[in-house]
């Protein structure tokens, strides 16, 4: 009878429905807020230096996310393909994260130095120059554009904000960084830098 009161009682069903999602929603994610795995950095990580930060807002603008997920799943054929999976420690500086799991084009984690700066330009430029089957769109304006200078110490201010452990020294001198290089120099160095602390020995 109780059953039946809920079933034909919208407002109630309603709330109750909110009730368990919420309660579900608690269970799972409170205990991660204390989980060292999950909010500790992993060794050797580091903020990202200015250029790759612009470097990596590069890559969100131009909707390389969309198409390329970073993180590689804990299952075998994920990493015999791409290398150690993705843990959380990687990205406790990353604002906003970038994991996914849409991969138009391959999974992008640990991407990091298995390809020359020069490989990296000529796909970009023009990717069938040098994967013959590709689907990704050229990007050939990066070359001609420079990184707008002008707001980038402000960014790395604002990552400080909300605990990315950047120095005064960092965003003093954060415009200089940057300043005259091209936007394709800064996409460049945000890829090669990409998965270079955990990866799998082959």
């Amino acid at each position: 009878m109780k059953h039946e009161t809920v079933e034909k009682n919208v407002g109630l069903m309603i709330i109750l429905v909110i009730v368990a999602i919420s309660f579900g929603t608690l269970v799972e994610l409170v205990p991660l807020f204390f989980d060292k795995q999950v909010n500790e950095p992993i060794a050797g990580l580091k903020p990202l230096p200015a250029l790759e930060l612009e470097g990596r807002d590069i890559y969100i603008r131009e909707g390389c996310n969309t198409c390329h997920s970073q993180m590689i799943r804990p299952l075998r054929a994920e990493t015999e393909r791409y290398g150690h999976y993705s843990v959380a420690g990687e990205f406790v500086y990353d604002h906003p994260f970038l994991w996914g799991s849409k991969r138009t084009g391959p999974d992008l984690a640990r991407v990091g130095q298995r390809y020359s700066d020069d490989w990296h330009r000529a796909h970009l430029y023009n990717p069938r120059d040098v994967v013959p089957e590709s689907n990704m769109p050229a990007f050939p304006w990066l070359f001609d554009d420079e990184v707008d200078s002008s707001r980038t110490a402000d960014k790395l201010a604002a990552l400080r904000m909300v605990g990315v452990p950047y120095t005064d020294e960092d965003i003093a001198g954060a415009a200089q960084a940057v300043e005259g290089k091209k936007e394709i120099d800064a996409l460049v160095a945000y890829l090669q830098q990409l998965g270079t602390l955990l990866r799998t020995k082959r």
